[in-house]
C-alpha cells in the first residue's frame, strides 16, 4: 500500500463551491489537513482541518506554491492539467473536480488534448460551450476523494 495521504491541497482559484464543500467535509471527519490556495479570499467551510492560503502575485504563484510546498504524500485537486503534469511526475496523487484521478500514462494525453484545443481555441476554429459542473460531476468527485482517502489509508 502507498504513504497514507498526508494532507489535502486544492487549487481554488477555479474550485467549484459544492467540490470545496465535499473536500471541507471529508477533512472533518477524517482529520486531515487541508489547504485552499488561491490569489484571492474565497469562500470556504470553518473547520479547525481547513486553512485558506492567498498567494499574491500572477495567476501562476498558486501553481508555484503548490508545486514548491505540497508535500510528496499529499493529494492534490485542481483542474489545471499542466500543475497536474507536473505533480504526477513527482509522484503525487491528483484529482480533477470531476473525480478523475490523473496518472502517468493519462495526464499526458489530457495535456495534448487541452494544448490542442488552445491552439484552436486562439485560432479562432474552436469555441467552448463553458464549463458545466452538473450534479453527476460533483458526484463522481466524491466517490473518487473517499476511495483515493480509503484506498490510501485516511480512515473516516
Amino acid at each position: 500500500m502507498a504513504e497514507p495521504i498526508s494532507a489535502i491541497w486544492v487549487d481554488a482559484d477555479s474550485c467549484p463551491r459544492r467540490v470545496r464543500e465535499i473536500i471541507a467535509r471529508a477533512a472533518e471527519r477524517r482529520r486531515i489537513s487541508t489547504y485552499y490556495l488561491a490569489n484571492r479570499e474565497i469562500p470556504i467551510p470553518k473547520s479547525a482541518y481547513v486553512s485558506m492560503i492567498v498567494v499574491s502575485g500572477a495567476p501562476e504563484a498558486v501553481d508555484a506554491r503548490i508545486l514548491a510546498e505540497a508535500p510528496s504524500t499529499a493529494l492534490v485537486v485542481t483542474r489545471d492539467i499542466p500543475l497536474a503534469a507536473q505533480l504526477v511526475e513527482r509522484g503525487l496523487l491528483v484529482l480533477n473536480d470531476r473525480g478523475e484521478v490523473f496518472s502517468v500514462e493519462n495526464v499526458r494525453e489530457r495535456l495534448s488534448l487541452r494544448n490542442f484545443s488552445k491552439e484552436l481555441r486562439d485560432a479562432g476554429l474552436y469555441r467552448s460551450d463553458g464549463d458545466s459542473h452538473n450534479h453527476r460531476a460533483v458526484q463522481a468527485f466524491a466517490n473518487a476523494l473517499d476511495r483515493e482517502l480509503q484506498r490510501r489509508g485516511v480512515d473516516g
